[in-house]
């Protein structure tokens, strides 16, 4: 059931890390990437934060670098995971087709959880991270469950 997974948010230092870790663990024959909408932090490990909170659920995403989603992850990738909605306005934007749209999806949605946005922790306390990580687990174990039984 290997799979090409590209996990999306902003930065690409706080949510999509996470997403990344967690769904790389959970499909470990798939190629799992991340990457931002922004160029801000292109280059730049993950938030010392999201990587603690990686640490501490036995993840390691000290590794990964934050790049600027492109174009040509729609083709590279069977599945786009955004993190909240103008992740998925900004995402969709740059789709030329309507394949290319139907790869995307809003996280918590493609996981049976609701239109839930995966929340942006930057900017708040620590224990956000640990919140994100918890929401994002819970929603990548569903939609392994769910890719799984369609490949049934």
């Amino acid at each position: 059931m290997a799979k090409r997974i590209l996990m999306v948010c902003l930065g690409n230092i706080c949510r999509s890390p996470l997403a990344h870790g967690i769904m790389a663990q959970m499909l470990p024959d798939s190629f799992v990437d991340s990457a931002g909408t922004g160029l801000y932090h292109i280059g730049s490990p993950p938030d010392p934060r999201s990587i603690e909170v990686a640490k501490l659920n036995e993840i390691d995403i000290q590794y990964q670098s934050s790049r600027q989603f492109e174009p040509k992850d729609f083709g590279d990738f069977d599945h786009i995971y955004v993190m909240d909605r103008q992740n998925y306005r900004d995402v969709v934007a740059k789709a030329k087709t309507l394949d290319e749209v139907n790869k995307v999806e809003l996280l918590c949605e493609a996981a049976d959880m609701g239109s839930v946005p995966v929340p942006d922790p930057y900017y708040g306390n620590d224990d956000g991270f640990q919140k994100v990580f918890d929401l994002v687990n819970n929603a990548c174990g569903r939609i392994v469950k769910k890719l799984e039984e369609n490949d049934a």
